[in-house]
């Protein structure tokens, strides 16, 4: 099978690079027809040039396609990966700043509080507009989804649409990289079981490869680390016994108390800073390799992301393990609330991705998610039916909001401020 995979976002300089790299450097992926796709011309004129210039670095064999015509794309995918935002860093200070003005204090307000609110309502219409599309001329394809926030949008995409989805993040991986340095050991002998939401999730087993339970070693290395290493997961580590497998910053969108424990450096508004001198630097790596200033070093390298390696053992039914997808809960984490988008391990095959049931949650740490997962459904059944009142109950369910006033005030605004791109709210506006 020589698969068609379609790159809805190719403009992204991470995204779209990262994404082509590994398709071209996975051995079943030769000859795959890979399509790029992007609302923004320029910038998929850009990463189409490159990427031809890494197909023939490669020798790879792959079909290379770009078009800014979704339907053009869609037609007879067999996977459709997806990574999607639109004025992306403009509307994430306005998530945090809005609320702050009125004194609710977010984290980084992209997938939890109101800025996570927010961010769903907007990401919505466009993710029902491509899987609408998806229904027409692709209805088999299976759809990958790394766009945020990952399981409000993978909810909406379960419960509204015929579309398979499976929602996709790194997060866990780099915690395991993160805490393979406190227990000096190296990242490639660390294994893991996580489980919760994305984001939101824990560490159910830390152990080597070999089998020996890694917790010991990591309580040691904690005692010599830094003090400002991850207080917020140390603390959670502590008092719920089992460590956060992802780092604070995420962790703490979700709790009342994540603004406290945060260090300054990893929330916002420092955060944007660096996600957008991040994206900048990167757009200005793909421009310098175009330019023929640095050098076009691609053949055999694979950028750590999990979505090409997953659709390469689809094609080859290779039975691997994944360390976290995002499905629907059919039981893989036992206590926490059926149906909801949960992030567990999973095995793939050639029929598909599969979650691996790992059983319960400690009861603290549900009660933690299963206040998400309510949280969730109402945000996503406000952001479909364009329901201002549901939205409100939504923004006035979430624990970091703490001011009736505050709240009401911020969301209002919030909502003028991105009616732009709110377009199920219009007719109630």
């Amino acid at each position: 099978m020589d698969p068609r995979i379609v790159l809805i976002g190719a403009g992204s300089s991470e995204f779209g690079f990262n994404s082509v790299l590994d398709a071209l450097n996975i051995e079943q992926l030769r000859g795959c027809n890979l399509v790029l796709h992007d609302i923004d011309a320029g910038r998929l004129e850009t990463m189409a040039s490159l990427a031809g210039r890494m197909v023939e670095a490669t020798g790879s064999g792959i079909e290379l396609e770009s078009t800014i015509d979704r339907m053009e794309a869609l037609a007879g995918a067999d996977f459709v990966v997806l990574s999607i935002e639109v004025d992306r860093i403009n509307r994430w200070r306005m998530d945090w700043e809005i609320p702050f003005k009125h004194g609710i204090r977010q984290v980084i307000g992209e997938n939890g509080g109101p800025g996570g609110l927010f961010h769903t309502l907007r990401n919505v219409p466009p993710i029902l507009a491509i899987c609408r599309d998806m229904e027409d001329l692709c209805p088999d394809a299976l759809l990958f989804s790394y766009t945020n926030p990952v399981s409000r949008l993978c909810l909406t995409i379960d419960r509204y649409t015929e579309i398979r989805s499976v929602g996709l993040c790194h997060e866990v991986e780099h915690q395991m990289r993160r805490l393979s340095k406190v227990m000096g050991v190296p990242t490639a002998i660390v294994d893991a079981v996580s489980a919760g939401l994305n984001h939101f999730s824990w560490f159910l087993e830390l152990r080597l490869k070999d089998g020996e339970d890694a917790y010991p070693m990591l309580n040691e290395g904690l005692k010599s680390v830094e003090h400002g290493f991850q207080p917020l997961c140390r603390a959670m580590y502590d008092k719920f016994g089992l460590y956060p497998s992802t780092d604070d910053n995420h962790m703490g969108e979700y709790l009342a108390y994540g603004w406290q424990a945060c260090p300054e450096v990893d929330r916002s508004p420092s955060w944007i800073d660096r996600m957008e001198a991040s994206g900048n630097e990167k757009w200005l790596g793909v421009k310098r390799i175009i330019d023929g200033v640095d050098p076009l070093d691609v053949e055999g390298r694979l950028s750590g992301e999990r979505v090409m390696p997953i659709i390469a053992g689809i094609v080859s039914n290779s039975r691997h393990l994944e360390y976290q997808v995002n499905l629907p809960n059919e039981g893989q984490v036992s206590n926490l609330i059926e149906g909801a988008v949960v992030e567990s391990p999973a095995v793939v095959d050639g029929s598909g991705v599969h979650p691996v049931h790992v059983g319960p949650l400690p009861d603290g740490l549900a009660a933690l998610c299963n206040i998400q997962i309510m949280v969730q459904d109402l945000v996503v059944e406000a952001a479909v039916n364009g329901d201002r009142e549901i939205a409100l109950q939504a923004m006035l369910a979430d624990p970091v909001v703490q001011d009736l006033q505050a709240a009401r005030l911020a969301f209002e605004e919030l909502m003028e401020a991105h009616a732009d791109l709110l377009p199920q709210f219009m007719e109630e506006s």
